[in-house]
């Protein structure tokens, strides 16, 4: 089935890189609104805008139902959910197509089936791909718990069966923390993803946060390579490089292999990401979850792929065959981005929206800035701080990181305070510029790294630093 006209059911930067694929596809666009987002740059760009309520989100890109309306109601056949909100919610992919519209992303039954952490790691065990020691699916009481945990060893991590983005997860090192944690987790995960459930992994320390990215039909599947985003504050990534320097040649092949075989078991349609943990001292890697949809990062793939992958999700959910082999997919150099958020690093990250008063944009070869500013923008209040994605690529990862820094010395939002400071000294530090890091690295280095005077030298301007 042909898709004729699509409803963005997102806001912000993917939004418009929504907008921008369908376009190119020859295919109509309608985007979602709330009350706040009316003057965003998706709006400006689609060809139609659909009103879906209040600025909260759970009244309006949260609400299933006021989204398939709007949809049904400007003549849409396909809604592409973008990330966050309910692009993992398979009642929601349900309802859409029940509407008779194409949800573009997996099947319904494909989100349910890897969306639940606990099953997923069952899956992957069962097509042969390693998973981290932890306990056999969701554990039902304390009791169960501390018996898992016994058997995986100390220290042990608890995560929510139903969510990511870092809610519910605790680590623990003894029974008595445990039995004294797990409520915490389980209360977090219900309020975060309406299911309490948990289960246990091995914790390991020093581990390099590495993902596959994956295109499938429904039956066959490839790999588009690997990135790492070890570089993470509060268990959200920050910075994302591909391909993922901690590899050998031999470990890459092994590891994007074991994803592909996972992707094709579960007939996986569409574009999605296996994340793995990647234990630098043994050479182990472990499948933890698969994210049913696009990624923030996934522009760091297709700079180093040249592969457009939200049109490919377009493309083979209007029924269009993977026209991709393995073969076709080739590394070429490296790529680094940096996510900008619309926070303070000097004052702990705190986010602060505002009015964009000023904006010029970096360019130049291998330089990409997915966004969705404009000068006199009014950043609102009510979402994710994320500002836009700066993404640099060059031969070589040095050249590249190189190419970074020259890009985000150019960057310049002025009228509130962003993280370009933190990305700058990211690009000067001693143990990125050598790729010694891991995923507990960043927060250890900014408690030993005031940002502060960063914020000049990073194209910040003096109406940023009123505005906090």
């Amino acid at each position: 089935m042909a898709m004729q006209k699509i409803f963005v059911a997102n806001r912000g930067e993917i939004a418009v890189r929504i907008l921008r694929a369908a376009k190119e596809l020859g295919i109509a666009t309608v985007q979602a609104v709330s009350a706040a987002d009316e003057t965003m740059l998706a709006a400006r760009l689609a060809d139609e805008t659909a009103k879906i309520g209040p600025p909260h989100a759970s009244k309006s890109y949260l609400n299933g139902d006021a989204l398939i309306a709007a949809a049904l109601e400007t003549g849409c056949d396909a809604v592409h959910p973008g990330y966050g909100f309910l692009s993992e919610n398979a009642a929601f992919a349900q309802k859409v197509e029940a509407a008779g519209m194409i949800f573009v992303g997996p099947k319904p039954e494909t989100i349910a089936r890897m969306g639940d952490k606990a099953v997923a790691r069952r899956e992957a065990q069962l097509a042969g791909v390693p998973t981290v020691p932890g306990s056999d699916g969701t554990v039902k009481d304390v009791a169960e718990a501390q018996a898992a945990a016994e058997a995986v060893g100390y220290p042990v991590m608890i995560k929510a069966a139903a969510g990511g983005g870092g809610r519910g997860i605790r680590i623990t090192e003894n029974a008595g923390e445990l039995a004294a944690l797990i409520p915490q987790a389980s209360a977090e995960a219900k309020a975060a993803f309406g299911d309490g459930g948990l289960y246990l992994e091995r914790f390991v320390r020093r581990a390099r946060h590495v993902e596959v990215q994956v295109l499938g039909d429904g039956e066959r599947a490839i790999h588009l390579y690997e990135r790492e985003c070890s570089l993470q504050r509060r268990r959200q990534k920050v910075w994302e490089e591909a391909p993922a320097a901690c590899l050998s040649d031999a470990q890459r092949e092994a590891l994007c292999m074991s994803a592909v075989k996972l992707a094709e078991r579960v007939n996986y349609r569409g574009a999605g990401t296996l994340e793995y943990l990647f234990d630098e001292t043994t050479g182990e890697f472990f499948f933890i979850e698969m994210n049913t949809r696009i990624q923030v990062e996934h522009p760091v793939t297709e700079m180093v792929t040249g592969i457009d992958l939200v049109a490919w999700m377009i493309r083979i959910a209007g029924g269009e065959k993977l026209g991709l082999s393995q073969k076709d997919i080739r590394l070429r150099g490296h790529a680094v981005e940096a996510r900008i958020n619309a926070e303070d690093p000097s004052a702990d990250f705190r986010p602060h929206p505002g009015t964009v008063s000023g904006l010029e944009v970096p360019g130049g070869m291998g330089v990409r800035f997915d966004t969705m500013l404009y000068p006199g923008y009014q950043v609102p209040p009510f979402y994710d701080s994320l500002l836009g994605k700066l993404i640099a690529h060059a031969e070589t990862r040095v050249a590249a990181i190189a190419r970074m820094a020259r890009a985000l010395g150019e960057l310049k939002i002025e009228g509130l305070p962003t993280t370009v400071p933190l990305h700058l000294a990211l690009t000067r530090a001693d143990d990125v510029r050598r790729g010694t890091f891991h995923t507990n690295w960043l927060e250890a280095w900014l408690k030993g790294h005031p940002l502060a005077a960063e914020r000049t030298e990073a194209g910040q301007s003096e109406a940023g630093k009123e505005s906090r």
